[in-house]
């Protein structure tokens, strides 16, 4: 199995495009806004079905997935800084620690408590 690279993030490109790029920023900006992906289009003055094409052809990856990443870089400056779970799933926009934990074993394989104990195992 592969491990991400010490003090690696998550891999987070960003779309070219205008209003997909303003609705990134929203997320980089407050990546716990709870805003649906219609609500963010009404923002951004498009429509959820272009950003879905958009975000899925600029990015690689759909809309949800980007989000998920841009919560889950946004996380671990929080867990690098001894912040307990629940809060840091909190404060990037998962209902519950659970969920949060879910989200990111299934981005990392791992759980963020073995996540950082791999990165404090490697030299």
């Amino acid at each position: 199995m592969l491990r991400p690279a010490p003090g690696a993030v998550f891999e987070l490109p960003l779309p070219a495009d205008p209003r997909a790029r303003e609705l990134a920023a929203l997320l980089l900006e407050d990546p716990a806004d709870p805003r649906g992906l219609d609500a963010f289009a009404h923002a951004v003055g498009s429509s959820a079905r272009t950003l879905l094409r958009l975000f899925l052809a600029e990015t690689g990856m759909t809309f949800n997935q980007w989000r998920v990443h841009v919560r889950l870089q946004a996380a671990l400056a929080h867990l690098a800084e001894g912040a307990p779970v629940a809060r840091v799933a909190q404060r990037v926009g998962y209902a519950t620690p659970s969920a949060f934990v879910a989200a990111f074993r299934r981005v990392t394989g791992q759980t963020p408590a073995s996540y950082f104990a791999t990165r404090e195992d490697t030299p």
